[in-house]
Parts: C-alpha cells; structure tokens; sequence
C-alpha cells in the first residue's frame, strides 16, 4: 500500500508479529519513504495467559511460583514484588537479613539480564561472534544462581516475610569468585562495546530518546536513565537494603561526559549498572547482619496470619528493564480479592514511537531490542465480543477504571 505525503510516495510495511529480529510477539506497522521511517504504529495483544486471573485462584504462597513464571529473565523480581505488596498489606515485617540477601539475589539478576541483553543487541547487529562471547560469561552468572537457589531461571528461592535459603560464611568465597570473573571480564565487554567503530556507528545517533520524551512518555530503567533521567526505585524510595548501601544513579555522562539518549547511551548505562550490581552484591557481604531470614518458619502458621489479612499493599521494583509494580488486596479470605502487574516495558512501549522515526529500516532491530523489551510480562488481554475483536477507547476505558476501582473498595 502507498500514499502521497507532500508529493512524496511513502509506503506501509509490516513487522511481526512472528519476525527472525523480534524474540517475541509484537507488531509494528510502519509509513516509510524510500529507507527512511515516517510514522510507526504499535500493536499488542498477542501474548496472553490469564496469570493475575489464575492468581486470584490460589493463595499467596502459591501464587509466588505463579509471580515466576510471569518472566523468565525476571523470575525474582516479579515474586519479590508481590511478596513485597503482600507484606505491606498484611503489615508483615521482614528480618533485616533476609533484606540483605534479598538485594544479592536482585542484583545477581540484573547482571544475568544485562549480560543477556547485551548479547541480543550483539546478535541483533550482526555480531553473533560477541553473542557466544556474552552468553559464555552469562553461564558464570547462572552457575552462581544455581549455587545460591538450587535453579538457573526459576529460583524458587522468596518467601513472604524473608527468603527460603540462607547465605552462609562458607558460601562467601564462591560468590567473591563469581564477582571477580565478571570484573575480570567486564573491561573486554566494555571495550567490545563502547570502542568497536562498527557498533558505535550502529549505534550512535540511533533511535534517539530525548530526556523530554523520556519523561513525557513516562520511560522506565535503563531506557530513561540513558536520556538523563534520574529515575530508579532503589534510590527514590529504597526498599530492602538498598537504603545502607552506597550507589547512585547510572547515566551515560559518567563515562562520555554527555547524553545523547541513543541506543549507545543505553548500552553504556546497562555496562555500569553490570559494574555497580558487582558492588552492591560485595557490600552485602560485607555488612551482613546475623540473624533470622524469614519472619514465620511455619508455613501453615504464614498462611493463617494471611488468610485473616485485610488490607492492601504495593509493590515497587527497580527491575533490570525498570520499574515493575504489583498491587495486592487482602480481604479476609483464603486467595487476595485483586492482583495487578505491571511490568516496566508497558511503560517503555511509546517511547518506540519517537526512537523509531527518522531511522532507517535497517535500524528497527537494535532500536526495538535496545529497550530491552519482554511482551510476555506486558500483553494482558484482547477482546473479542461475538467473534468481532474491537479497541476500547480512552472514554470508555476511563469508565471502566472507575467501575473496577469502586468495585475493589
């Protein structure tokens, strides 16, 4: 299909939703002239496993390995987080040093994430050479999870009111020499990635987000930071341990003295954060506290003091694509009355709209991927009323907002 713009001819090309560059259902419907993208259009709904609904089927315990299976790369995340909004609607606290562990295994899972994200843009390049060269250090991050969990993806490892295993004296070394590989390694990263001319002319002045944009279009995690936005729940309203360690926020002007908000940028603020989880995880060992790392041993005993619960509670997250939130209300009964997820690439969805104009088609795939996007955590619903699928408006989904939130109170 073609139309005239301004007597120019541009055309209408589709991507995805099943595409060799999108690891995942998503599609785009694109206005092009010539190579050049003019207007792009996004499209979800193709992904979609009723989790919050299956949720409010189950008790809380339950629902933790249900939270797991939400995301594969943030298997801990989403479980914290809603051990996190439970926690707070129940009005259970947690011992300090399960709050120090909790960190650690956050941290070791932002590491796996980055370095894995790190070799998609590698592979989404054309650099399939520095895809096995990231995906080998990976290994060392997931043997340490392994270590630490007794699992590689689903860790199995948060409990409401703490965590399931302890990290013992006898554990530090092997932590110490995983977090010594990552250094040893992460300066050939680096130099792979910020000094390689082929990816920096790939990736230098693509898919440019503005801090304006960044912030008007409510942007999350590394893809904000990498605009100059100084936005990270850690910091803002630190949870766990993160209020005794010492960190701060990732930028790109902390290395090129500049920012730029392009896809460089936010390779440059995924290396550091790489470089700053290390540091957080060795500050925890070093400051662990002793003492118990769960609030209730007695998981029959747990679950009765949540069955009586009334109330309700947020979850908030720095995870390793930003801000994930999960809200929890407690009525009472056996299973929460309401769970709501949101996962930070719902929020880092329209700023593809303003990264993608102006590129060229060859572009598409490491200005997408350099979001870091996961549309299993994201897509929720498509409606489909007597065969006939339909949108809703703004209007009508103001309205129905409403009716829920009356509805829950």
């Amino acid at each position: 299909m073609n139309t005239k713009l301004a007597n120019k001819i541009t055309y209408q090309i589709p991507v995805g939703p099943i595409h060799p560059a999108l690891k995942e259902p998503v599609q785009f419907e694109f206005e092009i002239e010539g190579e050049k993208i003019i207007n792009v259009d996004v499209s979800l709904g193709h992904v979609h496993r009723s989790v919050e609904w299956a949720g409010t089927r189950r008790n809380p315990i339950q629902i933790l390995y249900l939270a797991e299976r939400i995301c594969g790369i943030c298997s801990y995340c989403h479980p914290m987080a809603f051990s996190l909004a439970t926690e707070r609607a129940a009005e259970i606290e947690v011992p300090e040093r399960a709050q120090y562990i909790r960190v650690i295994h956050q941290e070791l899972e932002r590491i796996c994430s980055h370095i894995l994200w790190a070799g998609v843009a590698a592979h989404e390049i054309g650099f399939d050479s520095v895809l096995f060269l990231t995906w080998q250090i990976r290994e060392k991050a997931l043997d340490l999870t392994e270590y630490l969990t007794g699992n590689r993806v689903t860790k199995g490892i948060t409990m409401i009111g703490g965590v399931r295993r302890d990290i013992t004296k006898d554990m530090y070394p092997t932590i110490l020499e995983g977090m010594k590989y990552f250094k040893d390694n992460f300066e050939k990263i680096r130099k792979i990635f910020l000094d390689d001319k082929t990816f920096k002319l790939r990736s230098q002045g693509c898919g440019i987000l503005t801090k304006e944009d960044a912030l008007k279009l409510c942007a999350v995690g590394p893809t904000t930071r990498a605009s100059g936005v100084k936005k990270d729940v850690r910091v803002d309203q630190p949870y766990f341990a993160f209020g005794d360690l010492d960190f701060d926020y990732i930028t790109p002007d902390l290395i090129t003295g500049e920012i730029n908000g392009d896809v460089y940028d936010r390779i440059i603020v995924r290396l550091l954060e790489v470089k700053e989880s290390i540091d957080l995880i060795e500050q925890c060992l070093d400051k662990m506290p002793s003492g118990d790392i769960v609030s209730e041993k007695k998981i029959a005993k747990l679950l009765s003091i949540l069955k009586k619960a009334d109330g309700e509670g947020i979850g908030r997250m720095e995870a390793p694509r930003g801000e994930v939130f999960h809200y929890v209300k407690l009525n009472g009964n056996e299973s929460p009355h309401h769970w709501k997820v949101r996962a930070p690439t719902y929020s880092n969805i329209l700023p593809w709209i303003p990264m993608l104009k102006g590129n060229q088609i060859a572009d598409i795939p490491i200005v997408a991927a350099s979001t870091d996007p996961c549309m299993s955590c994201t897509n929720r619903v498509a409606i489909i009323d007597n065969g006939k699928k339909y949108q809703l408006d703004k209007q009508k989904l103001y309205e129905l907002s409403v009716e829920k939130t009356r509805r829950l109170m």
